[in-house]
């Protein structure tokens, strides 16, 4: 292929032709809370919101709340259920006896759209689906996780689906215009679970921040399928929380993208950005890769999950276009030849590259292979965006002999790589280990 990036990368990679852009259509109602108080009157300003609804007229109760169903409600699956659900959390500020639609018409005040994805969306994951029945011999169908970011830089978790078939082949599901965030339970040290509506479609069901450590937004979930040694298969994804002011690791589990359990990592080795865990467990426990000290690519581990040991650094920045830092771009994946990882490295003016690495399968603390070259680097037609000269993943997937990986450029747009995987460890293996450790 024609290399016309900055950086000379590797010839192994073929771009396709599809891309997913931001759409700001696609929004979500979320309760809207005022929070100043009306200063000099000692009330907040829901009480003074809700006083104002309730010295409406009954024809003009009756015609506002009919002008934002009219407006708003094709954009939701049940505007008045959401209505119904914010009038409920203000339900002590509310006289005993009220009209329906003077109700309704207060949750509408207390209710605001808020598009996930206005700003941008980029950093995909794929894995396969848990639904394979229905599709043609040779074809994959998969879930692909990506971060969306809306106003004030707070990102969420969306979902595309699709299918592989052979020949670079790609189909994309279009999404249905409606988001839900589920339904959400606390439970103890910041732990919680979301659950959606089984019968609706997976690219309406969005993880939105829940948690106290996620109020700023939850980036970059890297979602693996994971294959217990009695051979049940099950999900996990870690991702960032961000709370304005600090980040943390935490861990998503499900069986079958209805429910997420999340939980908070703990330990030495869970601290910072860009943990990925290993699709299986190896010797017993489980094993992540690790960024704790932002810019080398460690392996910690754990009997539980939750928490994890010191980290032992197995990869640092040997190549020009890893000098800033380097990172992981999704969980490894498992080869006869090794473990396959994926790399971000970050080189002069800030420039992301995708690069790989070979673990030993036995030991993957030991680098076998590592490319010298990138396999991806941001073209004239990807470096430009919300944030430029990125290339980046949060997983990618192999079908038959082909790695599918999807790929955020510039934090703006989400494209699609296709490698041939024998040649890709052939070209690792020749490469052999890289001279620094």
């Amino acid at each position: 292929m024609t290399n016309t990036s900055a950086v000379t990368t590797t010839d192994l990679a073929r771009r396709g032709g599809q891309a997913l852009f931001p759409d700001g259509s696609r929004v979500l109602a979320r309760l809207f809370q005022p929070g100043q108080e009306l200063l000099g009157h000692g009330i907040s300003r829901a009480e003074a919101i809700i006083a104002r609804v309730l010295r409406l007229s009954d024809a003009e109760v009756s015609s506002t709340l009919a002008s934002a169903l009219r407006q708003f409600g094709n954009r939701h699956r049940d505007l008045s259920a959401i209505f119904a659900a914010h009038s409920a959390v203000v339900e002590h500020l509310l006289p005993t006896v009220l009209t329906a639609d003077r109700r309704q018409l207060i949750g509408a005040c207390f209710t605001q759209e808020y598009a996930v994805e206005a700003a941008a969306l980029f950093n995909p994951s794929m894995v396969a689906h848990p639904d394979q029945t229905g599709l043609a011999p040779g074809e994959l169908r998969f879930v692909m996780s990506v971060r969306a970011l809306g106003e004030g830089h707070i990102s969420s978790i969306e979902f595309r689906t699709g299918v592989l078939a052979g020949g670079d082949s790609i189909r994309l599901n279009t999404p249905t215009p409606f988001l839900e965030s589920g339904r959400i339970t606390l439970s103890t040290a910041g732990n919680y679970t979301v659950t959606f509506p089984a019968d609706r479609p997976m690219s309406e069901r969005i993880l939105f921040p829940a948690s106290a450590d996620e109020t700023h937004g939850i980036e970059d979930a890297r979602f693996t399928r994971f294959t217990e040694s009695d051979g049940k298969v099950t999900y996990f994804a870690t991702y960032t929380a961000f709370d304005g002011g600090r980040v943390a690791p935490r861990l998503l589990h499900t069986n079958d993208f209805v429910t997420f359990d999340s939980t908070r990592l703990d330990g030495g080795g869970a601290t910072d950005k860009g943990m990925a865990l290993f699709p299986r467990r190896v010797d017993g426990h489980y094993l992540m890769l690790s960024r704790w000290d932002r810019e080398n690519i460690s392996v910690v581990s754990s009997p539980d999950a939750r928490a994890w040991s010191d980290p032992v650094t197995i990869y640092r920045p040997t190549q020009p276009w890893e000098l800033i830092q380097l990172g992981n771009c999704g969980p490894p994946i498992e080869t006869p030849g090794g473990w396959l990882v994926l790399t971000h490295g970050v080189g002069p003016v800030r420039t992301y590259g995708i690069g790989a690495i070979l673990l030993d399968l036995n030991d993957p603390t030991r680098v076998i292979g590592a490319l010298r070259q990138p396999l991806l680097a941001p073209t004239e037609t990807e470096r430009d965006g919300y944030v430029p000269n990125v290339v980046y993943s949060c997983g990618a997937l192999v079908h038959q002999d082909t790695l599918v990986l999807p790929y955020g450029c510039s934090d703006s747009a989400i494209r699609f790589a296709f490698v041939d995987m024998p040649a890709l460890l052939q070209r690792l293996t020749a490469a052999g280990p890289p001279m620094v450790s």
